[in-house]
């Protein structure tokens, strides 16, 4: 921008702010629409979409599964595109209308959730699972903690002005590339010395962070690698690898996805059969 810009004494919304998402931005919350959601047959009903915070939650139902837990789960798909986060359905699961949100029909009443990280927390509180050691057990809360807080800054600034923004603003590029990348270093000094996050264990601490920072040192986040020069976190791409090679993250990072390579998407996932309906990824 060239022009200096003065805030008014008191911001009004008058228009829609730009960008590819701006037809969905409001300043107020509530239901848009009247919609049910749908619901499966299992216990754990997954509204969602495979951006980085859906992914964290699918990937942690495959976990379990993988690790021989009953976690078997329907995920249903929320296309945020289309407002489906508005509808009164999704509303009542989650107030704040952004994805994930899960339902828990296993016990005597229905409990919802609605925050990502507070999935992954009652997902392992329930199943015991993916918790590391006890006496690790504040390492893991803070580095949780710390995606939580840090994201926003990844998503809602760098990648928001870098790939999503009307056009390009040097200001707020510069800013949050610099955010980016001194949360990158945190990562990179952190797992000098762990093979994970907490240490010698996979925790969801390491799935709550690999769908964001991950999957940016491996390339598939904003086009931005190598303008933030992700090879030079050696010990991020080290851990970013191993991580997305096991099995349960190849599967839960393509649920609830409608967009890339036909190999890469699933939409809905009710059975663990849905995912024989993907076609063979041509390049393995």
């Amino acid at each position: 921008m060239t022009e200096e810009y003065t805030p008014p004494k008191v911001w009004t919304w008058e228009k829609e702010n730009g960008g590819q998402w701006a037809s969905l931005n409001r300043p107020i919350a509530g239901a848009t629409h009247d919609k049910e959601l749908p619901r499966g047959e299992h216990p754990l009903q997954l509204y969602s979409l495979a951006t980085p915070n859906g992914v964290k939650v699918t990937v942690m139902l495959e976990e379990l599964l993988e690790a021989g837990h009953d976690a078997e789960y329907d995920a249903w798909l929320i296309k945020i595109g289309d407002g489906d986060q508005f509808g009164s359905g999704f509303v009542d699961v989650n107030p704040n209308s952004k994805i994930p949100a899960l339902l828990d029909y296993s016990g005597d009443a229905p409990v919802r959730i609605f925050e990502s990280g507070a999935i992954l927390m009652h997902l392992a509180e329930k199943f015991d699972a993916f918790q590391g050691k006890p006496e690790d057990r504040a390492e893991l809360l803070s580095w949780l903690m710390w995606q939580m807080g840090s994201a926003p800054y990844l998503g809602g600034g760098f990648g928001h002005f870098y790939a999503y923004a009307p056009y390009p603003m040097e200001y707020p590029i510069d800013r949050f590339a610099m955010e980016v990348k001194r949360q990158l270093d945190v990562l990179d000094r952190n797992l000098a010395d762990r093979r994970f996050i907490t240490g010698d264990e996979y925790t969801i601490a390491d799935i709550a962070i690999w769908p964001w920072y991950g999957n940016l040192v491996l390339g598939r986040q904003y086009n931005a690698a190598e303008f933030l020069q992700v090879e030079s976190y050696k010990n991020v791409l080290r851990w970013a690898q191993e991580v997305g090679a096991r099995p349960a993250v190849k599967r839960g990072r393509i649920v609830n996805r409608t967009f890339g390579e036909p190999h890469e998407q699933l939409h809905e996932r009710h059975s663990a059969a849905d995912f024989d309906t993907v076609p063979a990824n041509p390049d393995e």
